[in-house]
């Protein structure tokens, strides 16, 4: 592990640099949490750089590890990172800019500065949607030796677009909950700031979009993960091409609940308590792809085979 963060380090510095603050504000933030009894929106007023800092010392780490992956170097996914890490600290400057002057970062138009920041937020998500986009392109040009691997990242990448792409409703017109000043929201048929899950904050008495949005973006490191288990796991049992194959089960799986889980979110519908053509939809999910891992595994061919073929 040491060695693949160093690799991943000398291959883009820049987002290891960003990695490291995060997970220093990250530990600022959590003391915040404690040592402030300040609450915003039903929640602590240090909660959401929190979270936020967690994410980005997740999705930093992970981006680089996959540009180290890569045969030979690309200065254009080089400069794609270093777009990202600059949105990254915008986002996070407005975020604990708000917070230490007590209000929010997110759907926030109360004030002229306000709208402004909140704007500023939405263009620096654009600019990194774009630069995650070039840097998966760069990475699906380029030839990665280990097939597994490569369907990993391929469609981390891309199931990462997709959980950002899940947010957008958030801001719709129809999401503006009549307030004044307030410009959207992640609750779906109850205000921001109800009822929520611990920590998660996801609402348990309506909808939530940042689920969806939260499963699509953690693609990013289930896949990767996934891969890693099955070579140590079942590398004996089952050659390159069955595991890339399931990889390719999961992913496709991985972007069927992000949509289900967005689904249900806009039907105003909490996490815990699907209705039964939420619960026949998830099961027709896990029975698709149950039946697809099953049958790739049946066509299975063992490594000692292969290479006496």
């Amino acid at each position: 592990m040491t060695t693949t963060l160093r690799r991943a380090a000398h291959r883009h510095r820049p987002l290891m640099l960003f990695v490291s603050a995060m997970a220093v504000l990250a530990v600022v933030s959590a003391i915040g949490v404690f040592a402030d009894p300040r609450v915003l929106t039903g929640a602590p007023i240090w909660l959401k750089p929190l979270k936020f800092c967690v994410s980005f010392v997740l999705y930093g780490t992970t981006l680089a590890w996959m540009l180290s992956l890569l045969p030979r170097r690309s200065r254009t996914a080089e400069w794609a990172g270093t777009v990202i890490v600059a949105m990254g600290v915008v986002e996070m400057a407005v975020i604990v800019g708000q917070v230490l002057r007590g209000t929010t970062s997110h759907f926030n138009a109360t004030t002229p500065l306000n709208g402004a920041l909140f704007g500023l937020m939405g263009q620096a998500i654009v600019v990194l949607f774009t630069a995650h986009l070039v840097i998966a392109i760069v990475v699906l040009r380029q030839p990665i030796a280990d097939r597994v691997a490569k369907y990993a990242v391929a469609w981390g990448l891309g199931l990462t677009l997709l959980g950002m792409a899940v947010a957008i409703p958030m801001v719709l017109p129809n999401q503006e909950p009549g307030i004044e000043g307030i410009s959207g929201a992640h609750s779906v048929g109850v205000p921001d700031g109800g009822p929520g899950l611990p920590l998660l904050g996801w609402s348990t008495t309506g909808g939530d979009l940042r689920i969806g949005h939260f499963v699509g973006m953690h693609a990013l490191q289930a896949l990767p993960i996934l891969a890693i288990m099955l070579g140590r796991f079942l590398g004996g049992r089952l050659d390159e091409r069955t595991q890339a194959r399931l990889v390719v089960v999961a992913g496709g799986s991985h972007g069927a609940l992000t949509m289900l889980l967005t689904w249900q979110a806009l039907r105003g519908q909490p996490l815990l308590r699907p209705d039964a053509l939420t619960l026949a939809a998830l099961a027709g999910l896990v029975v698709a792809t149950a039946v697809a891992a099953g049958a790739v595994v049946a066509r299975r061919r063992r490594p000692e085979l292969v290479l006496a073929a």
